[in-house]
This record gives structure tokens, sequence and C-alpha cells, in this order.
């Protein structure tokens, strides 16, 4: 396109967004509708990855708007550390005793 001189660089954080998104309903759908921990653990880490990483795009544009997902990344650490602490609990009640 004429005047188009960012090489698509425009679109990363909208890209990022979208992604960080679409991250955050797997993980709902994974953890809350399938049940499965285990997957929805590894996808909660890719989740909290992507939040840094649209974090430090949006940081030079609109610092503002990168310090804004701060709570929304703690909240992500919280479900994440949940998550892990379900699979451990489970875990270890389907042991048998001995």
């Amino acid at each position: 396109a004429a005047g188009n001189t960012g090489g698509g660089r425009e679109m990363l954080p909208f890209v990022g967004y979208g992604g960080s998104l679409g991250l955050n309903f797997v993980w709902s759908a994974l953890c809350f509708g399938m049940k499965r921990m285990d997957l929805s653990l590894v996808e909660v880490v890719l989740l909290w990855i992507s939040l840094v990483a649209q974090m430090a795009v949006f940081a030079p544009i609109s610092l503002p708007a990168a310090l804004l997902a701060l709570p929304y990344l703690a909240w992500v650490t919280t479900a994440g550390v949940l998550n892990f602490r379900m699979i451990q609990l489970n875990s270890t009640a389907a042991r048998p005793i001995a």
C-alpha cells in the first residue's frame, strides 16, 4: 500500500493482543470445559509469555497501555499457580494408600 513504510509492524500490537485473547479462550475451554488441568497448565504458561511479549510490544508505543496489562498478568499468574496446585492435589488423591 502507498505510504506503508512499517512493513506490517503497525499490526504487531493488534496481532499480539488478539493472540492473547485467543489463548485466554483456549485456557478457559481446557480448564473448565474439558477439565484438562495438564493441558491448561501448559497453555497458561504460553498465555503468560504472550502477555509479557504483548507488554514489551506496547511499551514503546504507550507505556500506560503496557502497564494496564499488569493486573491481567497478575491474574494469569494466580490462575497458573492454582492450576498447578489442582494438578498436585488431584495427583496425590489418586494414589493408592500403601
